[in-house]
């Protein structure tokens, strides 16, 4: 199948890219680096009117730091992510994550701007976003915007991301004394999506977990917080209580990989095997 007709413009500023988006509306697209967008096209999930590429605003690119934030651009690409020395300082997670994702190839095009904006519940960066308790930067002709990524994800491929917005950025807190992480995935093959994986970020105070946030993807409409099980874990429970809670944390789903159950229990294998991976003196408990 191929894409129905649509027109095309490269913007060359992101005011530019603004002014074609308020103009245009929902009949308008982004292409950034297409590797979700090109095939819903194709595949005729997505008919827009007009492509606006902003592929190539350097001011959309860049990892750099503040006095207090690690600042990713949305053009930002996955292998760039992964190889870059400022994200494995301060959100090593990411660069751990991005193995996963896909294959090289994808990797290449692909941007963490395009895969948050997506939202695929099924993608490893939003649920990373939740586990680092990243904010979302976004732009529009009323100025800049910032929220949470505990606010962004909304539904099955829905963010709090307005029509004429366009994503500028991922916000992080620089890395702590203490700061740890894990994440794991299961997949039939590598390179497929996940049937469940986990994000996890927290730092250790006094021998014990603080802050900790586990981001779950593949297991229900969006990328989710278990923030029950997460507790359990900061309050000095053991993994088991734990991973019982996660069945109040999640909302598992039937579909041809796996049924809910069987979501839900590797879930809680991946809980134990990142837990056990970011405190060892949690492994007797598992």
């Amino acid at each position: 199948m191929k894409a129905s007709a649509f027109d095309y413009v490269r913007a060359k500023s992101l005011p530019e890219a603004l002014d074609l988006l308020a103009r245009h509306g929902e009949a308008a697209k982004l292409l950034a680096g297409g590797q979700s967008l090109l095939p819903a096209l194709n595949l005729r999930l997505s008919a827009p009117e007009i492509l606006i590429d902003i592929s190539h605003l350097p001011e959309l690119r860049g990892i750099s730091t503040t006095a207090t934030s690690l600042r990713i651009g949305a053009l930002t690409r996955h292998v760039e992510l992964q190889n870059a020395a400022l994200v494995a300082e301060h959100a090593p997670v990411l660069t751990q994550a991005i193995g996963h994702v896909a294959h090289a190839a994808i990797r290449s095009r692909g941007t963490i701007g395009g895969s948050l904006a997506n939202a695929d519940p099924a993608a490893e960066l939003p649920a990373c976003a939740l586990a680092l308790h990243a904010r979302i930067v976004m732009q529009s002709p009323r100025g800049e915007r910032v929220i949470a990524a505990d606010d962004f994800f909304t539904g099955l491929f829905a963010t709090a991301l307005l029509p004429d917005e366009i994503l500028t950025a991922v916000e992080i807190n620089l890395a702590q004394p203490g700061d740890v992480h894990g994440f794991g995935e299961l997949a039939r093959r590598s390179g497929d999506y996940a049937i469940v994986g986990l994000a996890a970020q927290g730092r250790v105070q006094n021998g014990k977990l603080a802050a900790l946030r586990l981001g779950y993807f593949s297991i229900g409409t969006k990328a989710t917080l278990a923030t029950k099980a997460a507790a359990i874990l900061t309050a000095g429970g053991g993994i088991e209580a734990a991973a019982a809670a996660l069945a109040d944390d999640l909302e598992p789903h039937d579909d041809l990989q796996a049924d809910a159950a069987t979501r839900l229990h590797l879930a809680r294998v991946l809980l134990r095997r990142v837990i056990s991976g970011m405190m060892p003196s949690l492994k007797a408990a598992a």
